[in-house]
Parts: structure tokens; sequence; C-alpha cells
């Protein structure tokens, strides 16, 4: 028995006392970190931005077992948007798909859903018409052909259905009935239209295949609605992969449930704020980030330099060395030696303890 088969499906209900008090600190963050990324002035602005949006395409996909390029999907996102960043590296076709779905949802935010709309969004995913050795249809609601619909997981012969959609024989009417009530006057918070939306859509699964990554852009969609701004300074996706085994939970049991879905929309909720708290985090490094390029403002920096150092901001994984340095940048050794060198003498990198070919380098942020 599913949401789905219940006879007042789909007449959503909730406790609304338990929901307003997150609801209220929820808006009040939101608006928070809007006046705050406000205040940056619009180069800085425009770099949360990227940043959100880099880490959104790549949680959403990832949540679905998915690993795009991170740097590829920066660059993407630069380039759609007209931001001019340097060393933009060229993107394959599934990472400009992903970007092109998420750009729509959050700047087109304004604009109705239609099926059309959510067709391209999915035909987008899927470049190819495939997903790892599967066919997908694409650009069209799913036809159960191979079967039903369900969401699975264990090994083959022992596996473990944990959902099981409508029949495809009742997408189309699902659907329409979905998009009326999302492109209609609202009748709650836009918040809440965002957890609902997410809930509603996954719940149908009208696809064959990106019904997750299809949900989670109508929630950025209506949370843009939400703030009225196209501007994106905090990643829900991101947020929902940190904790993927929760966000699964919950959502199973709400679809095994009735239609009082107060669980859901409490975990949304709690869920968002933590996301916005995390971009509050981010805002600092931000912040760190550009004091940091202030500080090197004139000094004759090449492009490999000022492409590691943007990897050393953004986190390098390990220690960074010489043969490291050749072989992300594609370089000589002895051309790599020549650019850590001449950070170490300008203060920009320290070496680390080890001697010989050992030696790693660090960034220096301090007195930056």
């Amino acid at each position: 028995m599913y949401l789905y088969d219940l006879q007042d499906w789909p007449e959503f209900r909730w406790r609304q006392e338990q929901v307003a008090d997150r609801l209220a600190t929820v808006r009040h963050e939101q608006g928070r970190l809007v006046g705050r990324m406000e205040a940056l002035g619009f180069p800085l602005r425009r770099e949360a931005m990227l940043q959100a949006l880099t880490e959104d395409a790549v949680k959403t996909s990832e949540i679905e077992g998915e690993r795009l390029d991170r740097e590829q999907v920066r660059s993407s996102l630069a380039r759609q948007m007209g931001i001019d960043i340097g060393g933009l590296r060229p993107a394959d076709r599934h990472v400009e798909g992903v970007v092109e779905m998420l750009l729509d949802a959050t700047v087109r935010y304004d604009q109705p859903v239609t099926a059309e709309r959510l067709w391209a969004w999915q035909a987008s995913l899927f470049p190819t018409g495939r997903s790892g050795l599967a066919t997908v249809g694409v650009g069209r609601w799913r036809d159960d052909a191979a079967g039903p619909m369900q969401v699975v997981s264990g090994p083959l012969g022992r596996e473990r259905v944990h959902y099981e959609a409508p029949g495809a024989a009742r997408v189309e009417g699902e659907m329409r009935q979905f998009l009326a009530w999302l492109n209609g006057a609202p009748a709650m918070d836009p918040v809440l239209q965002a957890a609902l939306a997410h809930l509603w859509f996954v719940t149908v699964h009208p696809f064959e295949d990106g019904n997750g990554r299809g949900a989670r852009a109508l929630a950025d969609l209506m949370l843009a609605r939400s703030e009225r701004s196209p501007q994106r300074f905090y990643s829900m996706s991101a947020q929902i992969r940190r904790e993927r085994e929760a966000y699964y939970s919950v959502l199973e049991r709400t679809q095994q449930g009735d239609l009082d879905v107060t669980a859901w929309m409490e975990w949304f909720l709690d869920c968002l704020g933590r996301a916005i708290a995390e971009a509050q985090e981010e805002l600092v490094a931000t912040l760190r980030r550009a004091s940091f390029w202030e500080s090197l403002a004139g000094a004759p920096l090449n492009e490999r330099q000022r492409q590691m150092l943007n990897r050393l901001l953004d986190g390098f994984a390990g220690k960074l060395t010489t043969s490291k340095w050749a072989l992300l940048m594609k370089c000589s050794q002895d051309t790599a030696h020549r650019d850590v060198q001449q950070l170490v003498g300008m203060g920009v990198l320290a070496r680390g303890p080890e001697g010989g070919r050992s030696t790693s380098y660090v960034l220096v942020m301090e007195g930056r």
C-alpha cells in the first residue's frame, strides 16, 4: 500500500503546529544569508553562486551514484553564465546536460513548469539515450515496457524493493494534476511547496530514469521562487548527499504511510536549514579566498600557478609535491619545480618537513 493507493490521494496534510516554527526559522536564515551575500558586492556574489551551483550539480548526480568532474562542471557553469574564470576546461555532453537542467530550473524559476520542460530536463541528463549500459527512454513519460518501475537495492536474486511507482497508464493523468497544482495560485509558502513538490514528483516517478534529480531540480526551482531570485547561494542537493541515508529512510517511510506527511516536511525543512548553515560557513571561505587573491593582485603568476592555487583553495586532496604539480598541470618536472619555487619565494607556499623528492608544499593563508 503506497500513498497513491489511498482514497484521498493526493490530498496531503501535515500538522501545522509542528512545521510552523521550523518554517519561520528557515525563512529567517534564508533572509539572513541573502542579506550577507548582497553586502559582498557583485564579483564575490557571483563567485559564491558559482560555488553553490557547482556543488549542486556534482552532488545531485553523486546521490544517484554518478561522479562528475568538478572542474568540468565549474567550467560549464562559468561558460553558460558568462563568467570569465580563466583556464576553462571542455565539458562532456553529460556534464553540459546536468548544468543545463540546473540553470534552467534556477535562472528561469518564474516560468511555468510544463511536461515539455520536464521532458527536456530528463533528456539533458541522458544526451546519448543511455544510462550506463541500459537504454533510457527520454523526452517522454515512462511506459513500463520492461516491467513495473521499482526502486530496489541489494545483489541480484536478493533484491529488496523499497518502492513501486504507480503503473505507467496513470502517469500522464498524475502529472497533469501535479503540474496544475505546481503552476496554480500558491496556497502555501513556496518553501513548503518545494518540500511537497519533491515528494509528489518522486512518488509518481514519471521517468524511466532521472526522477531523483528531477525532483531535486523542482525543489531548487521552488526555493528560487521563495526568494524571488535566480541567485543560488546554498545547495540543497549537497546537504541531501551528506544525509543520504536519512533522506532515503524518511522518503521510504513517507511513501508507505498515510497522507499525513508531517515527518517528511519536518525533515525537509531541517535539511534545508542545515544547507543554509553550511553556506554561511562557505561564505567565510569565499571571503578568505577573495582576500587571498587580493593580496596577490599584480603578482607575476602564470596560468599553471593560478589553476593550482585555486585547487589548493578549494581543498586539495593529499600532499602537493612537484611530481603531482607536473602531472596535474601537464608540464615537465623542471617546469613544475620552477613554478613551485617561485611561489615559495613569494611566501605563497611553504615547504613541509620532508626532504628530497618527498618534499611537499602547503598554502600559506595567514597574513593574507
